[in-house]
């Protein structure tokens, strides 16, 4: 029979070699296809077994030179919120809180009010009723800076849930900038001290920070989609109130270590059960998220990804089998342009041992980009035919159905601008002071059109008001 020592010696020689393969594959498709994507650099961290691997591609800045590393710090994005959910499980650990708690029995803002009802809970799946519009209230505006997480967590109070509290999930950046609030009240520390001490420092993750001022030195250089490639983008400093939905950057081996904590099983920093609770779903309003971690059923993952201007991410894992995976790029996807999802999700996919069901295709992404890319062009173009048939919009003065269609195409582009400027930015999730963080070319395009739309609309009434004798020509 064979010793015991000899079967342990088989395993790990086939973990290693399973390993090994994993990552050469991995290491393989990033040197294929980072070329092809918006992203200039790529780093990852593979966790298997306790086992932290970690590569790191490409350029901290686009034709800088200088190359990324594991050790090299990007922004983690929303993957932040799973930090902010951590936080809240300790205090509910160590009896400060409980999930079911009204926010009001924490932050006194919320004791009157539309958002009274909100539970902790609520806050962590989001099932709270904020939404998407309502989170992203303040990105791109500079007032944000001003406010500490209590104070604008005050401010959400007042202005409510958009929907009734644990009926519908959408997700919002304004259900963890609260959360912060609440940890900062508990814990009597600021955000950034509390994850700091109670999260970074006992899993070992030395060179990891909440941004809440400027930039920290070593944070590799974000990229904004421009018009089919990318180009690189001085984010400055971060603010206070997005610290907890959005505000870490880590690096590669820093967030293997992270990921090393949610698949170990052990007590440590929380206890194994509570963390099998986040990554569990939290109920019929909100299937597919637990407490900070969204849900994928079908395959046994659990995952969150990143998105902040000039940067993505992606953290995943199996807790069943034990591995996991993140993904940190130096650039923000356009819209079908410019992508980095492929790539992030190849990686992603062979680090977990799943399919890459993604073909990078990106057409109905494509298709919206360009057909607002095309009206500012198109708009220009209207105005030379007008000026070239001046005189058959002239003779449309002298009868009132052609008053109408002098008149009516004024009133059509006003409402398109309209449409441009204010529906479309939130059909996005936000303002148009959002999407000129995250997709400078197209709001470019969405501005430019809902200018010259009126305008060419104006250019024509001048034309057909402008003195000279109306034409015979229906031109």
């Amino acid at each position: 029979m064979m010793k015991g020592w000899t079967l342990g010696a088989l395993f790990f020689l086939a973990s290693a070699l399973s390993a090994n393969t994993t990552s050469s594959r991995i290491d393989a498709f990033v040197e294929a296809e980072l070329p092809q994507s918006a992203a200039p650099g790529l780093a990852y961290a593979r966790v298997e077994n306790g086992e932290i691997t970690t590569k790191a591609f490409g350029e901290r800045t686009k034709g800088g030179g200088e190359s990324v590393s594991s050790e090299t710090l990007f922004p983690v994005g929303s993957v932040t919120k799973s930090f902010t959910a951590l936080a809240i499980m300790q205090l509910v650990e160590a009896g400060e809180l409980t999930l079911d708690d009204s926010v009001s029995q924490h932050l006194s803002a919320f004791a009157t009010g539309p958002a009274r009802g909100v539970t902790v809970r609520q806050l962590l799946n989001h099932t709270s009723g904020f939404s998407t519009v309502q989170g992203n209230n303040l990105h791109g505006n500079a007032d944000a800076s001003q406010f500490g997480l209590v104070e604008y967590a005050e401010q959400l109070a007042q202005m409510g849930p958009a929907n009734a509290p644990g009926v519908v999930w959408e997700y919002s950046n304004a259900n963890y900038q609260i959360l912060g609030a609440v940890i900062e009240e508990k814990s009597g520390q600021r955000y950034p001290d509390y994850i700091d001490e109670r999260i970074f420092k006992p899993l070992g993750m030395t060179s990891s920070i909440v941004v809440s001022g400027p930039n920290p030195a070593g944070l590799a250089t974000g990229h904004r989609p421009w018009f089919g490639s990318v180009r690189a983008y001085g984010s400055g400093e971060g603010y206070p109130i997005n610290a907890p939905a959005g505000g870490i950057v880590a690096s590669a081996e820093d967030m293997g270590r992270y990921l090393a904590m949610w698949l170990n099983g052990e007590d440590d920093i929380l206890s194994a059960e509570k963390k099998t609770a986040m990554v569990t779903s939290s109920g019929p309003a909100s299937p597919f998220y637990g407490l900070g971690w969204s849900i994928d059923a079908d395959r046994g993952a659990v995952y969150h990804t990143g998105l902040v201007p000039g940067a993505e991410a992606l953290a995943s894992f199996r807790p069943a089998e034990k591995k996991g995976v993140v993904v940190l790029v130096n650039a923000n996807g356009g819209l079908g342009f410019a992508d980095t999802w492929y790539l992030i999700g190849g990686v992603g996919a062979r680090a977990l041992g799943q399919p890459h069901d993604d073909d990078g295709s990106r057409l109905g992404p494509k298709v919206a980009y360009l057909s607002i890319a095309i009206l500012p062009p198109l708009f220009v173009l209207f105005a030379f035919v007008s000026w070239r048939g001046r005189s058959a919009l002239i003779a449309k003065r002298e009868s009132m159905s052609g008053k109408l269609s002098l008149w009516f195409p004024l009133a059509a582009m006003l409402g398109l601008s309209w449409f441009l400027i204010s529906t479309l930015p939130n059909i996005f999730g936000g303002s148009i002071a959002t999407l000129q963080l995250y997709q400078p070319d197209f709001a470019l395009c969405l501005i430019a059109a809902a200018w010259l739309a009126p305008a060419w609309a104006v250019f024509r009434l001048a034309l057909a008001y402008s003195k000279g004798k109306a034409s015979a020509s229906t031109g």
